[in-house]
C-alpha cells in the first residue's frame, strides 16, 4: 500500500493505555495528526490491576499531569467512587490524595476525549514492526502487512509486548487476561539493536461482592467533605460532586500463610517458571508471605470496582499460585468464606527496554524520531506511565518543530525526577515513584503542582487561557495573604489568651497573625476565630481554601524550603556543566575503569547526570569537571 493521506501521519502512538491517552491526547491538541493503534479499542485506558489513582508520589504525578495541560486528573475527578487524603498526620511533603475510581466510567471516558479530538485517527490493529531509515524512524507495519508512515512514533505498550499470563503451572500468551499478547514488535526492536529484558507484575482475583460478608469487616471511608468540597485532582474550577462508596478491610491469617506454603512448589515464581523481576513495593501475598515470615497477617482491601457492578477488587492479595489454592486462600479470609471467584489472579510477564537506551525527552538514542513511555520504560503503575506518555507526547512535538525537549528536571518536577532515575540508574525491576526518590520533596508537593508547571504547560499550549488566569490570581492572593497576615495584630488581652489556650497555646507578648501561624497547632481557622479576615473576596470557595492553605504551607515551612532552594541552587552548577556528546572517556586517564563503563553506557548531559548514575565515583566527575573547564577533554572523533 502507498503512502496516502490515509496511512501518513505526523505521530504514530502504539499503545491506547493510560500513556498512549495522554500522549495522543497532547500531541492531537498540540496540532499534529496521530494515529493511535491499539489491540482493543473497548479497552482505552483500561486499569487492569487495582481501579485507583494517586496515593504516596503518585498523587504528585497526577496533579503535575494536571498542571501541565494532561486528562488524568479531569478523568480520575470525573468517575471516582472515593476520595481519601492519605499521611495527613505527617507533614504536607508526603500528603497524597487516593481516588478509587468507577473503571468502566473511567475507560469510557478516556475514549471519549479521545474520539471527540478531531486530530486522532483510531485504530484497532497489531503493530508488529517498525520501519527505519538511517536510524531514523519512518513508520510502523501491522499484522496486515499494512504499512502507516510517520516521522515519529510513541511506544506505549504496557505489559501487552510479548505478555504471558501464569496461572499456577499454566500460562499463555497474553498482555492481559482476556487480550492477546502484541508479538512482533520485540523482534522488531531486537533488530534494530535494542536491549529487552522480561519484568513481571500480577494483580489479585476479582470476586462477586453479593457473596462478601460485609459484616466482618472493618470500614474504611473516604475523606469527610468540609462545606461539600471534596480533594480533587485537578485544578480546574469545577469538579464533579458525586456520592462516595466505602472500601473495607480484613486481614491473611494462620490459615492463610498455611494454604500458601503448602502451595508454593505449584508457584510459576519460585518454580522458575517466571524470570521476570517483579515490583518489590507492590509484592504478591506469597513473596510477603515467604519474605516476611515473622508477619502473623497482611492487611487486605476490599475496593469496588464500580457503582453499578458487584465486581470487587482484593488489593493485596495478588498470586500466581494455582486457581485451586486462589479459592481456598480467598475462603480462609475472615468475611469471604463463601466469596464466589469472578475472574483468577494471575501474573504477567512482558518485554521492557533498558531505559538507558533513552535521552532525557524519552526519545531513543538509538532512533530518532522513536519515543517510549511507560511500562516499556520499566516502570509500573498508571500514574508513572501517565506522566511518561504526556511528556513523550509533548517532546515529539517539540522534536518535529525542532525544538528543545520541555524543561522538566528533578528540582521541579517528580516527573523529572522520574524521567531522570529511569534514563541515570541500571533500573533491575519495575520502578515505582515513591516520595522517598525526590531529594526536593518539601517543594515538589502536591498542593502547588499548579504554580510549579502551569506556565509551562501554558506555554507549551496545552493549559487553557482561564487556567492561567486562575492560577495567577491565586499567585497574587497568596502574596497578598502574607502583608494581611503581618499587619493583623494580636496583643496579649484576656480575650485573645481565652481562645489561644483551648489550642494549648500561650499569649505573653503581642504578635502578629503571620508569626502566630509558623505555630504547629495555629491554622486559619484559629485566626478567624481571633477576628482575622482573609479579605478572599471570590466566589470559588476552591480557589480560596487553595489560597489559605499554600499561604499557611509557606509560612510554616519557610525555613526548610529555604534550605532546599539552596540546595537546588548549589546543584544548577553542575546541571549547568554540559558534557560534550563526542567525550572520549577511553581516553580519559584519570577517571576510574568503573566510573568509565558506566558514563561511556549512560552518556549523561550533564555533570549532574553523571553524579546520580550508580556506580559513578564523585571524585571521578570532580576530575571531570576540571577537565571539561580547562577544556581539555578528549573527542571521540
Amino acid at each position: 500500500m502507498p503512502q496516502t493521506k490515509q496511512n501518513k501521519f505526523d505521530c504514530i502512538v502504539v499503545g491506547a493505555g493510560h500513556a498512549g491517552v495522554e500522549a495522543s491526547v497532547c500531541a492531537s491538541r498540540l496540532g499534529l495528526k496521530v494515529l493511535l493503534a491499539t489491540l482493543n479499542i473497548e479497552n482505552i485506558s483500561l486499569m487492569p490491576c487495582n481501579p485507583a489513582i494517586g496515593g504516596p508520589a503518585k498523587s504528585n504525578l497526577v496533579r503535575e499531569i494536571d498542571a501541565l495541560g494532561g486528562v488524568m486528573a479531569e478523568l480520575s475527578d470525573s468517575t471516582y467512587l472515593q476520595l481519601k487524603t492519605l499521611n495527613l498526620s505527617k507533614g504536607p511533603a508526603v500528603h497524597a490524595l487516593r481516588a478509587q475510581s468507577d473503571k468502566k466510567e473511567y475507560k469510557y471516558l478516556a475514549r471519549h476525549y479521545i474520539e471527540k479530538e478531531q486530530n486522532i485517527t483510531l485504530k484497532q490493529i497489531q503493530i508488529v514492526e517498525l520501519m527505519t531509515e538511517n536510524n531514523v524512524i519512518t513508520g510502523v507495519v501491522d499484522e496486515l502487512g499494512i504499512k502507516y508512515y510517520s516521522p515519529c512514533v510513541i511506544l506505549t505498550t504496557g505489559t501487552s509486548l510479548s505478555g504471558r499470563i501464569f496461572i499456577g503451572l499454566k500460562s499463555f500468551p497474553a498482555g492481559r487476561l482476556g487480550e492477546r499478547s502484541a508479538v512482533g514488535l520485540s523482534d522488531s526492536l531486537k533488530k534494530l539493536g535494542f536491549e529487552l529484558r522480561k519484568f513481571k507484575t500480577g494483580t489479585p482475583a476479582r470476586v462477586d461482592g453479593r457473596t462478601i460478608d460485609y459484616s466482618k469487616l472493618e470500614v474504611h471511608a473516604g475523606d469527610p467533605v468540609v462545606d461539600n468540597m471534596p480533594r480533587f485532582f485537578s485544578f480546574k474550577k469545577d469538579r464533579p460532586i458525586r456520592p462516595q462508596y466505602p472500601c473495607y478491610l480484613t486481614k491473611t491469617n494462620e490459615l492463610t500463610h498455611k494454604i500458601i506454603k503448602e502451595n508454593l512448589q505449584f508457584s510459576p515464581l519460585y518454580g522458575g517458571l517466571i524470570k521476570g523481576k517483579g515490583p518489590r513495593y507492590c509484592p504478591s501475598i506469597e513473596d510477603k508471605v515467604v519474605r516476611f515470615a515473622h508477619n502473623p497477617s497482611h492487611h487486605i482491601f476490599i475496593e469496588p470496582e464500580g457503582k453499578d457492578t458487584y465486581e470487587t477488587y482484593i488489593q493485596g492479595f495478588s498470586t500466581s499460585l494455582p486457581i485451586e489454592a486462589q479459592f481456598d486462600m480467598i475462603h480462609s479470609l475472615s468475611g469471604l468464606e463463601n466469596a464466589s471467584i469472578i475472574k483468577p489472579a494471575y501474573a504477567v510477564e512482558y518485554d521492557c527496554v533498558n531505559a538507558l537506551e533513552l535521552d532525557n525527552g524519552l526519545m531513543t538514542k538509538k532512533i530518532k524520531g522513536l519515543f517510549l513511555a511507560g511500562q516499556i520504560n520499566g516502570t509500573s503503575g498508571y500514574e508513572e506511565a501517565g506522566a511518561q506518555g504526556l511528556v513523550a507526547g509533548i517532546n515529539c512535538f517539540n522534536y518535529l518543530q525542532n525544538k528543545p525537549y520541555i524543561n522538566l528536571n528533578r528540582s521541579n518536577s517528580y516527573i523529572g525526577t522520574l524521567i531522570d532515575d529511569l534514563i541515570t540508574k541500571d533500573i533491575d525491576e519495575p520502578y515505582r515513584m515513591l516520595t522517598s526518590r525526590s531529594e526536593y520533596r518539601l517543594i515538589l508537593r502536591q498542593d502547588n503542582a499548579d504554580l510549579r508547571l502551569s506556565e509551562l504547560g501554558y506555554d507549551i499550549g496545552l493549559v487553557k487561557e482561564e487556567d492561567i488566569l486562575r492560577k495567577r490570581l491565586k499567585e497574587e492572593e497568596i502574596k497578598k495573604q502574607f502583608e494581611k497576615l503581618k499587619e493583623f495584630k494580636i496583643p496579649p488581652n484576656s480575650e485573645f489568651r481565652e481562645i489561644l489556650s483551648k489550642y494549648q497555646e500561650p499569649l505573653e507578648v503581642g504578635i502578629n497573625a503571620l508569626n502566630l501561624l509558623k505555630r504547629p497547632n495555629v491554622n486559619y481557622k484559629i485566626l478567624k476565630e481571633l477576628g482575622y479576615n482573609s479579605e478572599i473576596n471570590h466566589d470559588d470557595k476552591y480557589l480560596i481554601r487553595d489560597i489559605e492553605e499554600q499561604s499557611e504551607i509557606l509560612i510554616k515551612y519557610e525555613g526548610y524550603i529555604n534550605r532546599q532552594i539552596e540546595q537546588i541552587n548549589k546543584q544548577e552548577k553542575m546541571e549547568n556543566i554540559k558534557i560534550p556528546d563526542n567525550i572520549n572517556y577511553e581516553e580519559i586517564k584519570q577517571i576510574s575503569t568503573e566510573s568509565k563503563e558506566k558514563l561511556i553506557k549512560i552518556r549523561p548531559k550533564t555533570l549532574g547526570a553523571a553524579l546520580r548514575i550508580g556506580g559513578v565515583k564523585p571524585a571521578d566527575v570532580s576530575v571531570l569537571m576540571v577537565l571539561i573547564e580547562q577544556h581539555k577533554v578528549l573527542s571521540a572523533e
